[in-house]
């Protein structure tokens, strides 16, 4: 497993279908804050996006935009229909039998696929909140990769078969992996961060082993062994690129893992220690409750009462709300 990998498994990111855009000229859409990152990959046409508060942004065919907070942004056909689009104002549009959004006048020729990805609330952190408020993605000059991505969801977009809600759905998976990597290969001075520590080979590589194993008892010494790199380089190169040490990343593994099985499983805390690498129930419950603020087993109560992270791949249906501005689906 390597770390990215080992990143989207252990908070469980998933994408969710929202809607599917089939745009003519001259319209605008609001689509309000999502509680998790924002997707909009566009497969024909162009489109122009502003993000609350920042510049509008003109997207073409084969471009992505990612919004890690979810913020909520202005969707429209051109720099006047985004300057009059808001919360207070939407266009207005028409939902197909196959759930496609239209908007806009005369014929079709901008489409869009618009997605979120959500993780499991036990997890510590999401990664993708290291990522800056906006991240765009040219489709041109991609080498292949997440282009070609693009151009299979137009086809699916575009000429629906049957099973096509399905296949959009593992390619908005796909689309966030390439997306990430697309990131990764930049260079950049973002602040130390998991998705930050990939771009170093042996932090990553450390994490990877770490995930693979989150129960064995590792040591620095163990993990700078196993990555060809001293002791010293490690334990300056690991803080330095994650922002916290060896020991650290394993304890937050190791309690996130914990986590989930408290809430999905009756599993009894001696074996939950045991497995994720404690020597005690005692050690667990002591461990758990200085990062989480209470015992294993309220944990265990109070976090079934919780929905966890929604696992609902249907393309959202959007909801007019007060003034017109359709909120959510969009994003």
């Amino acid at each position: 497993m390597d770390a990215l990998t080992g990143l989207i498994d252990a908070q469980v990111v998933r994408g969710v279908l929202g809607a599917r855009i089939a745009a003519g000229d001259d319209w605008g859409w609001w689509s309000a804050e999502q509680p998790g990152a924002a997707f909009h990959a566009v497969t024909s046409g162009t489109v122009w996006i502003a993000p609350e508060g920042a510049d509008p942004l003109q997207l073409r065919a084969g471009d992505v935009l990612l919004l890690p907070s979810g913020r909520a942004h202005a969707l429209a056909s051109d720099p006047e229909a985004i300057a009059r689009t808001s919360p207070e104002h939407s266009d207005g549009y028409t939902l197909a039998a196959d759930g496609t959004v239209r908007m806009g006048q005369g014929q079709a020729h901008t489409h869009i696929l618009c997605a979120h990805y959500t993780h499991d609330p036990t997890a510590s952190a999401s990664f993708l909140a290291a990522l800056p408020d906006t991240v765009l993605l040219r489709g041109q000059g991609d080498g292949g990769g997440l282009a070609e991505t693009v151009r299979l969801v137009g086809r699916e977009l575009t000429a629906p078969r049957p099973g096509s809600q399905v296949v959009l759905a593992r390619l908005v998976d796909v689309l966030l992996v390439q997306a990430l990597r697309d990131w990764l290969e930049r260079a950049d001075d973002s602040p130390a961060s998991p998705l930050q520590a990939l771009r170093d080979p042996v932090v990553s590589t450390a994490m990877a082993m770490i995930d693979a194993q989150p129960g064995r008892a590792w040591t620095t010494t163990e993990l700078a062994r196993a990555t060809d790199v001293s002791r010293a380089t490690l334990a300056r190169r690991f803080p330095a690129a994650l922002g916290e040490t060896p020991a650290a990343y394993l304890t937050r593994r190791r309690l996130d893992l914990s986590a989930r099985r408290l809430r999905d499983t009756d599993d009894p805390l001696e074996q939950i220690a045991q497995d994720i690498g404690y020597t005690s129930v005692y050690a667990f419950s002591r461990a758990f409750r200085r990062e989480r603020g209470v015992p294993p087993g309220r944990f265990r109560t109070t976090s079934r009462t919780v929905t966890a992270a929604p696992d609902d791949r249907r393309p959202g249906r959007p909801t007019t709300a007060r003034g017109g501005a359709v909120q959510g689906g969009a994003g």
